[in-house]
């Protein structure tokens, strides 16, 4: 049964075919499939615009997919690999870069396989989405709150102005996960859910930084390291990690060091590995290859060529390109007896153990991983304990690694979600 407060007699009430609740894009997608077959969509949000969290992330250039084949594109959802395939199957990566196409958005495929827009905005896309919605027929209401549902079954929201009740005959939630909760992301919706019934698996950090420890066992970097250091990236470097179940990760690429630790996009390529780690054995350590284009004999033996008077920091920037924060975390990892054992040194060079204790709070985190149990859903995306309410987007419980492939499930579901609203209504309407 849905969660119930009496209703309020100064109460607004509005009646719609479908309530959208959410403007990210599982739910501008869903609103559109929606809207193309005529019904009358009404879109809520609680922030005062749409698509806050998706013109953050696509600030630095909007990464909308990316060109993978699509075995390849599906594996990247692990666990949910089952699940979302079929989706992606019906909405993948084409497909949406020719939905942004019939928007006027061209694309290109970066060096990396990632896909952008020509201009690398997103906010060209999101105006061009928004108006076509419009005139579509979409009605958005924002700065409208959902609290749950009244006695009767209609949608409650706060307003700036009055309570307002929304009697619709479908409803898809799209209120995202609980990163970046000042763009409306916060993960207040659970609740709402699991006192319907509704299985929530705990929401939890997902492409997140990671704080460290030393060998000593002491928080973090050292102050001086962190002092000089945070902010900058390791680049041309590799990682290789392993859990205690034998699911491994190896791979080139480059991360940044935090004041507390680290993050950055090869970190966020593994860490739903290496917080699986720690939330089953308290920690997690890979090997950082500092030299990736360079093998261990020659390492070694760059490392115990006679330096004369030369200092070790010259040695090793004169033989090996080692300086900077490369050659800061040696020390910080290794400490002035073992920067002068050269054969502990060239080892390191070549693996030098990182450990990592907690993952940075959800609040930090690029998405989450969490939400809404897969099996609470039919398979039109309805929740089996709410007929009638459709769920999309990062609401539910999955998790992807950054490089388009975040966006393109959250609109292959949104679609679905869609898709499943207007079969339901259509059957609604069959039954008067």
């Amino acid at each position: 049964m849905h969660n119930a407060d009496p209703t309020p007699e100064s109460s607004q009430i509005l009646h719609c075919d479908a309530a959208v609740i959410g403007a990210g894009p599982a739910g501008l997608m869903a609103a559109e499939v929606l809207a193309a077959e005529g019904a009358a969509v009404h879109v809520f949000d609680a922030m005062a615009s749409a698509g806050r969290k998706f013109l953050l992330a696509g600030k630095g250039g909007l990464n909308l997919t990316h060109a993978e084949p699509p075995p390849a594109f599906a594996a990247r959802y692990g666990a949910r690999s089952t699940q979302i395939e079929p989706l992606l199957q019906q909405f993948g990566a084409q497909q949406l870069r020719d939905w942004a196409h019939a928007l006027g958005v061209e694309t290109f495929v970066g060096s990396s396989g990632r896909v952008f827009p020509i201009d690398m905005k997103a906010a060209p896309l999101l105006r061009a989405w928004l108006q076509r919605l419009r005139q579509q027929g979409v009605q958005f209401h924002m700065r409208h709150r959902w609290q749950g549902w009244a006695q009767g079954g209609a949608l409650r929201f706060s307003t700036p102005s009055a309570a307002l009740q929304v009697r619709a005959r479908a409803v898809v939630l799209a209120l995202g996960g609980a990163s970046w909760p000042q763009l409306g992301s916060d993960g207040a919706w659970a609740p709402l859910l699991a006192e319907c019934g509704v299985d929530v698996v705990p929401l939890q950090p997902a492409n997140c930084g990671f704080d460290t420890v030393r060998p000593d066992g002491a928080a973090g970097w050292t102050p001086l390291f962190a002092e000089r250091f945070a902010g900058q990236p390791f680049k041309s470097v590799a990682v290789r990690f392993e859990d205690h179940q034998g699911r491994s990760f190896a791979r080139k690429g480059e991360f940044v060091a935090t004041a507390t630790g680290v993050e950055g996009s090869l970190v966020y390529a593994f860490a739903n590995l290496l917080r699986d780690e720690i939330s089953a054995r308290g920690q997690a350590t890979f090997w950082l290859d500092l030299l990736p284009n360079h093998d261990a004999e020659r390492v070694a033996a760059e490392v115990l060529r006679p330096r004369g008077s030369r200092s070790l920091s010259s040695h090793l920037k004169g033989r090996l390109g080692l300086d900077g924060i490369k050659a800061a975390v040696l020390f910080e990892q290794l400490g002035r007896d073992g920067m002068h054992d050269g054969a502990a040194l060239a080892r390191a060079i070549k693996a030098l153990p990182v450990t990592v204790v907690a993952p940075r709070p959800v609040a930090e985190a690029i998405s989450t991983a969490g939400g809404v149990a897969w099996d609470v859903l039919d398979a039109h995306a309805m929740l089996k304990a709410l007929p009638g309410v459709f769920c999309a987007g990062e609401m539910l419980d999955w998790e992807a690694p950054t490089g388009g492939y975040l966006l393109t499930a959250c609109c292959a579901q949104g679609r679905a979600a869609g898709q499943g609203a207007l079969r339901w209504l259509a059957q609604q309407q069959s039954t008067r």
